[in-house]
């Protein structure tokens, strides 16, 4: 099998598209351009649209040309917080917004699925379109099964993916199983005594506290997990002060942890917080650490991992391929694995430049092949 020349045909339109969303990125929960694009193709094409599921995601619905099962297929829109450096023509036209992690790529393959199964409509069953805001750490995915996603819209099979610039163009991996890890996001607030700069025995500093407590929340991982478990414990942010003189009443640290095994990362939480304890005993401050749950550790379902590796393979032979490595990065599809069966795989194309970079190029030779992909599941699991 081949991609379809019919998706060649129009691959010009795809790269347009995400072209232009590029041009255009918006925030978690603030697509409001992206969304009302991506509602207009669709109705333009002749799918049922329904919108402002978890405030700006939208799902379309196309039925086949005979009876069968449903398959869910998830895209996400938002961009991130960064200023892109690319010099592109096409470069972001908003400041201190940008794809750079090909969330601009995931809208357009899906609406060129879309296109394609609802110009052949030679397939069992629906077809679910699912257009997600929110990925990038803000619980888009939560926002939408909490508004009733999956009651308003079952589905039997749900399928994702994500660009990969990490591995050859064209190489489609899938992982059975658990293949990327849970997120959790952690704040504390360390409340010390301010005073002057010159008279340090006046006060009692937070910086020198929190200075210390990186260090210390450092050695959680390496001398309280198993060596066998994989987690990630990093210190993202230290914000104190805003004078040269002042030695600052209060400090604060936020990171995130990675984990696999939910007990390790109740763990780990409560080593943190034994920590945060500790240290405002000895320094005599207050020390409050938050954390919460943002990623469920996206596990893939056996069955389907092999469907979607059989339909990789039938589109790139050799280049699709199984494998047992997990990713401590996070994904928020998980959640939506929390609840319909699925899988996620990830395809290789020819950038260069590591995802969330401001230099991060996208190749859009990618687009057909990953709506080819996306369009064989329906063809192939709507009739299973």
């Amino acid at each position: 099998m081949t991609i379809p020349q019919r998706l060649r045909d129009f691959a010009d339109d795809l790269t347009a598209i995400r072209r232009d969303l590029h041009q255009h990125p918006e925030l978690g929960f603030e697509e409001v351009r992206t969304s009302g694009i991506v509602a207009q193709h669709l109705r333009d094409w002749g799918i049922e649209v329904t919108t402002g599921i978890g405030k700006t995601g939208v799902v379309g619905v196309l039925k086949g040309n005979r009876p069968g099962r449903t398959i869910g297929l998830r895209a996400d829109m938002d961009a991130l917080p960064i200023d892109e450096q690319t010099n592109l023509p096409y470069a972001s036209k908003t400041p201190g917004v940008m794809h750079a992690c090909g969330h601009d790529a995931h809208t357009a393959i899906l609406l060129g699925t879309a296109r394609y199964l609802a110009e052949t409509r030679d397939f069992a069953g629906t077809a679910m379109f699912i257009f997600q805001p929110a990925e990038e750490g803000l619980g888009g995915a939560r926002a939408m099964i909490a508004e009733g996603l999956f009651e308003r819209f079952p589905c039997d099979e749900i399928y994702g993916l994500h660009n990969s610039p990490y591995t050859e163009p064209g190489k489609i991996g899938v992982r059975p199983g658990k293949a990327m890890a849970g997120a959790n996001f952690f704040d504390i607030e360390i409340t010390a005594k301010g005073c002057h700069a010159a008279t340090p025995h006046n006060g009692i500093d937070s910086i020198v506290i929190a200075s210390a407590l990186v260090q210390q929340l450092q050695s959680i991982v390496a001398r309280n997990v198993p060596a066998h478990e994989k987690v990630v414990l990093s210190v993202t942010q230290m914000q104190a002060g805003s004078a040269y003189n002042v030695l600052p009443e209060v400090a604060t640290l936020a990171g995130t942890v990675r984990y696999f095994d939910r007990d390790q990362a109740e763990m780990v939480t409560q080593r943190m917080q034994d920590l945060c304890d500790g240290m405002a005993r000895s320094y005599g401050v207050e020390i409050s650490l938050a954390m919460r749950n943002v990623f469920d550790v996206l596990e893939n379902d056996p069955e389907m991992s092999q469907a979607l590796y059989e339909a990789a393979q039938g589109l790139v032979g050799e280049d699709a391929y199984l494998h047992d490595s997990q990713v401590m990065g996070s994904e928020d599809f998980a959640d939506m694995l929390q609840v319909v069966r699925g899988a996620h795989c990830t395809i290789g194309h020819s950038g260069s430049v590591p995802l969330h970079n401001p230099g991060f190029v996208l190749d859009d030779a990618l687009l057909p092949l990953a709506a080819a992909l996306m369009a064989r599941m329906v063809e192939t699991r709507g009739g299973a």
